[in-house]
């Protein structure tokens, strides 16, 4: 089946939904990152290592967590370049290298990527191309910068079910705010469907397409610390602001027992799912 953006999303814009800008990288990276992401990072970066590329660009990097664990895993000499739509994530990013370290930073828009074809031998993202307002043509301008036999490599989340933490997260909300739910959490898991990425990356003249799922029985410490990241750490708190009836503290705080009610209280763990994806640009 065709994974489509629910209709109760529409009326918001992707840009709205990639904004993140103010306080939300900091609690993006402190609240998420350890909780979601991290473990991601790892088995990505270690998988771009294994692919032997001179040049890489990473696309939609966020705070650097994957950044960080590249730039680990990659050989020395290996030139590494950083970007994502939001400077305020790339200015975190930054703080996880050391002067001299070799690697560049540049905001871009994957839409419209700011690099001369041919440049890199592989592209890599986490979980951001869910948010690329027309996939097809991010791919394809993606494969323009990449060098023939050049390789893209990225993942996405799988569906909601199979994340039941962002479940939590999208019916506490709508029990919030039952006449005006926030729908920020419809657009990370809007792109599961293996059949759909892998039309749209052979559409944007991709070949050797393959996929491989991957779970994560993660294990979590600190539910009030994963709640202010699931409220503060993305789009959602500019919805909750816009409301006005309730404080963002009083929304975590919700957050936070809901999310002990589901899976227990900490140490507890919750299962996490994801689809990484990787295909070749014809020689």
């Amino acid at each position: 089946m065709r994974a489509e953006t629910p209709a109760s999303a529409a009326t918001q814009k992707p840009g709205e939904a990639t904004a993140f800008i103010g306080n939300i990288p900091q609690n993006y990276d402190e609240g998420l990152g350890p909780h979601i992401f991290i473990d991601y990072a790892a088995d990505i970066a270690a998988r771009a290592a294994a692919l032997g590329a001179g040049e890489v660009l990473e696309l939609a990097a966020g705070t650097g967590i994957v950044s960080r664990q590249l730039r680990d895993a990659l050989p020395a000499q290996t030139r590494l370049v950083v970007t994502d739509l939001n400077p305020p994530m790339l200015d975190i990013a930054r703080t996880k290298f050391a002067a001299g370290e070799a690697v560049e930073f540049r905001q871009a828009d994957a839409m419209a990527l700011p690099f001369d074809d041919a440049s890199f031998d592989a592209i890599i993202s986490q979980f951001g191309v869910m948010f690329f307002p027309d996939k097809v043509a991010a791919f394809k301008e993606s494969r323009r910068v990449l060098r023939p036999g050049g390789n893209i490599l990225f993942n996405v989340w799988g569906e909601m079910a199979k994340n039941p933490f962002s479940l939590v997260g999208h019916e506490t909300a709508a029990e919030i705010f039952p006449d005006n739910p926030p729908v920020f959490y419809r657009f990370p898991f809007s792109y599961p469907d293996p059949a759909l990425v892998s039309a749209d990356l052979e559409a944007a003249g991709f070949i050797e397409i393959s996929h491989e799922t991957v779970g994560i029985d993660k294990l979590v410490e600190d539910w009030a610390l994963f709640a202010r990241g699931l409220v503060l750490g993305n789009p959602l708190v500019d919805e909750i602001r816009q409301r006005g009836s309730i404080s963002e503290a009083e929304v975590v705080e919700r957050f936070t027992l809901a999310l002990r009610q589901r899976f227990g209280v900490e140490p507890a763990r919750m299962p996490l799912e994801a689809v990484v994806f990787s295909a070749r640009k014809p020689d």
